[in-house]
């Protein structure tokens, strides 16, 4: 007796019994138990393998050129000056484009148009505006208003001249300044030219000499302060 056909359930009562359902079974080919589960042929089972293999090469086919795709597309933008911040902003407004003209954003904005009308067109709404109006009107035409807006425009007044005053006391300062300035280089060189100032040039260098010889040949030699130094400087003052 085959061992391969008894029941292999050592617990059952049939043991050692030739199985009727195991009979007609064949004992080998797993492929083939696999094609039968699924409905195919082994002729369908390897064209569809084939085709599933094609495509997998396909697959990696697209990958490499988009790739190779991006790396063109960077060199591109490198050359052009694009930085990523700029593909950021260009993604950006695409995506807000894409928004607005999505049907979720169209339906969106109509329903809230139509919301606007209605609130606008209600009652209450038309109601409060009147009375608003009413409330600006009397308080434009109140007496504090009316106070307030005038003590604000004389505050604006004064405030105006008063600035209008300290600019121009500066600007005259700095015009007093620039005068002086000018007038006290235009004036140096004129005075030094003039014969008072080389007369006395002349005397405080006659002066000098005669103090610098008396220290030379002795102390009695020195001009006298009462003596007639000062009347030759008196002689010929200029003033």
């Amino acid at each position: 007796m085959d061992p391969a056909s008894q029941d292999i359930n050592l617990n059952s009562p049939n043991k050692g019994l030739l199985s009727d359902t195991m009979t007609d079974v064949p004992v080998d080919t797993g492929t083939a138990r696999t094609s039968i589960s699924e409905g195919l042929t082994e002729a369908e089972e390897e064209e569809l393998r084939s085709e599933l293999t094609k495509v997998e090469e396909e697959i990696v086919t697209l990958r490499q050129v988009l790739a190779a795709k991006e790396r063109h597309c960077g060199e591109l933008k490198r050359k052009l000056g694009l930085t990523p911040l700029d593909g950021l902003k260009q993604n950006l407004s695409k995506s807000w484009h894409d928004v607005q003209v999505s049907n979720a954003y169209v339906k969106t904005s109509e329903k809230l148009g139509e919301w606007n009308e209605k609130v606008t067109q209600s009652e209450l709404y038309l109601s409060a505006s009147s009375t608003l109006e009413d409330w600006s009107e009397k308080l434009t035409h109140s007496e504090a208003y009316k106070k307030t807006q005038e003590t604000l425009s004389q505050a604006g007044q004064k405030t105006s001249a008063a600035l209008s005053n300290v600019g121009s006391a500066i600007s005259r300062k700095l015009g007093d300044m620039s005068s002086y300035s000018i007038r006290h280089s235009i004036s140096m060189p004129a005075m030094r030219n003039s014969a008072t100032f080389k007369s006395f040039e002349d005397r405080v260098g006659t002066i000098k000499s005669k103090v610098v010889g008396g220290r030379e040949n002795g102390s009695d030699n020195l001009p006298s302060p009462t003596g007639s130094s000062d009347k030759t400087l008196q002689d010929h003052a200029p003033f």
